[in-house]
């Protein structure tokens, strides 16, 4: 099977054929106007696919076509939303060449009216799909999955990109040209225009029992969805997308050009892409994460429903998600799965479990949410919370008060700046069996929880967090507050700090209290292992044991 990829160098074209690269049966045609950099990039992808070459602009595609004799193109180049007059120009070239088409466009006018090319593609016997990508694809796909739960009515998603995944200058110019612009989307049950970029909304993306992102600025883009969704769903009366880069600073400067250019009818700022791209890839830091999360909100046998599906990708896998969907379509073609002829966009491409097949062989992990219930640890560990032991389940799971008694080896650190916080929280001396007791009431706010070891007793409050703190546990010792990310990993669960306050006040996160803490069960009772350092002073206390309850 041969593949001629346009901008097969580019970076969604590029990380397509690294996706392709282990299959044999494939020949792919990496082309590109620069024939230098066409070459430099095949001569370094490693797989077993053949790789060639080949210098070519898109307004050569027939002729390339004629010659080449692929059996599918794949338009990687971009931005589509810039494409003109002319902008069906490879889809008309493609179907007067009877070869497949496929392409990764995120302009919502350009998918939306890809249709009109639904009987010549059918007539020459050739499928044509647009929007093959994150948006609208796994989108569409996810929202399959909750309408068999509920009719939906709103619907909200968002994707946060790693701070080292990189973009393309061809993906920024399409933002820029956006930005302050008016945006086509459903709201109120009627179609009417926001203004790009311009609407911002809050969001933490938490995969239940993974840790989370940090909670995250999403502002409105103009992508396919806002409009090849809502025909799929007829309840549906509200939709809104966003993206969530960071750094934060370089989003809410792009919010205000966006707002200025709305407010003062100003031009295009497309000029600046340049700089927002070099700005952007130069500011590379924090964590090496990505997500992507959709929600919806509807009705369910009379009754109001809401759901969520998160996604959190590691490291270098985020950045092949939005590739993924050509894959996918590609390995089902060479299983003898052909789409069907026809022009469309290509929210029918897949199914989530096309996506899952793909997703379980790299660092990317996927989930539902529901309504939220029970007690803080339900809540925020959600369906990841039946993965914890029994004894684990006993002790956060009920919502009524509770006393738990046994041992505990406790070490204290040995410097005077962490003798004096211990003593100032009350944290337990040095020793070795210290009995311990726990008691936990329930009260409007929260868990009150009193550990009690040989007498000497420390308090804490524990809720589920809210705002920035969503799906996070808030433990309270008196003026410090400390927010918890739980995570579920093997039969452990795992308690790990994430931000901090003092009387109120956000602290900075390099300060944040740091250590070692997990639950987990042994020979049927409950194990604590808890270790408690801080920045510049180390271990102030940590303490290990095993707790049975009393009935």
């Amino acid at each position: 099977m041969k593949i001629l990829i346009l901008g097969g160098y580019g970076v969604f074209g590029g990380r397509l054929a690294q996706l392709l690269a282990d299959i044999p049966e494939l020949t792919l045609l990496i082309c590109g106007r620069d024939a230098a950099k066409a070459q430099r990039f095949s001569a370094g992808l490693v797989g077993r696919t053949q790789v060639v070459p080949v210098g070519l602009d898109r307004s050569d595609l027939a002729a390339a076509l004629d010659e080449q004799r692929p059996h599918l193109v794949v338009d990687a180049s971009g931005p589509f939303q810039d494409y003109g007059a002319r902008q069906y120009a490879v889809i008309e070239a493609c179907i007067d060449a009877k070869v497949n088409y496929l392409d990764f466009a995120d302009a919502a006018d350009f998918v939306f009216g890809v249709s009109r090319y639904q009987r010549e593609a059918e007539l020459a016997g050739v499928f044509v799909l647009s929007g093959v990508s994150s948006f609208p694809v796994l989108t569409a796909a996810v929202l399959r999955e909750m309408a068999q739960a509920m009719d939906i009515v709103e619907v909200e998603g968002g994707i946060a990109p790693s701070p080292y995944a990189g973009i393309g200058l061809n993906v920024m110019r399409a933002v820029i040209g956006y930005a302050g612009a008016p945006v086509k989307l459903m709201r109120g049950g009627k179609q009417t225009r926001a203004i790009g970029l311009a609407e911002s909304r809050r969001t933490t993306i938490a995969v239940p029992g993974r840790l989370p992102l940090r909670n995250l600025r999403f502002s409105l883009v103009d992508v396919p969805d806002l409009q090849v969704v809502p025909p799929e769903h007829p309840t549906m009366t509200d939709i809104w997308m966003g993206a969530g880069p960071v750094p934060e600073l370089l989003h809410r400067i792009l919010n205000l050009l966006a707002i200025a250019r709305a407010r003062l009818r100003l031009p295009s700022l497309v000029r600046f892409s340049g700089l927002f791209y070099f700005v952007l890839n130069l500011m590379k830091f924090g964590e090496h994460r990505g997500g992507m999360y959709v929600r919806a909100r509807g009705v369910c046998k009379g009754l109001p429903v809401e759901q969520s599906w998160h996604l959190l990708a590691e490291g270098d896998d985020g950045p092949l998600i939005p590739s993924m969907a050509i894959e996918a379509i590609i390995r089902k073609i060479l299983a003898g799965e052909l789409p069907a002829s026809g022009a469309r966009p290509a929210t029918h491409a897949l199914d989530l479990a096309d996506y899952e097949q793909l997703f379980a062989r790299r660092a990317i992990t996927t989930g539902f949410r529901t309504e939220r219930r029970g007690t803080a640890h339900q809540q925020i560990l959600g369906s990841a919370f039946e993965e914890l032991p029994p004894q684990v389940r006993r002790l956060h799971g009920m919502a009524t008060g509770q006393t738990w008694c046994g041992t505990a080896d406790v070490r204290r650190g040995v410097s005077i700046a962490a003798s004096l916080v211990a003593r100032a929280f009350r944290f337990p001396e040095a020793g070795k069996a210290v009995p311990v007791t726990v008691s936990m009431t329930v009260d409007a706010d929260g868990e009150h929880w009193i550990r009690d070891f040989a007498g000497r007793t420390f308090e804490s409050h524990l809720a589920s967090g809210t705002g920035r703190d969503d799906y996070l546990l808030i433990e309270r010792f008196g003026v410090v507050t400390v927010a918890l990310a739980l995570v579920v990993n093997g039969d452990r669960l795992y308690l790990l700090p994430r931000r901090w306050k003092l009387f109120g006040v956000p602290m900075p996160t390099a300060l944040v209290p740091r250590g070692t803490s997990f639950e987990s069960e042994e020979n049927g009772q409950f194990c604590f292992d808890v270790s408690i350092e801080l920045p510049l002073i180390g271990l102030v206390v940590a303490y290990r044991g095993i707790l049975k309850m009393i009935d």
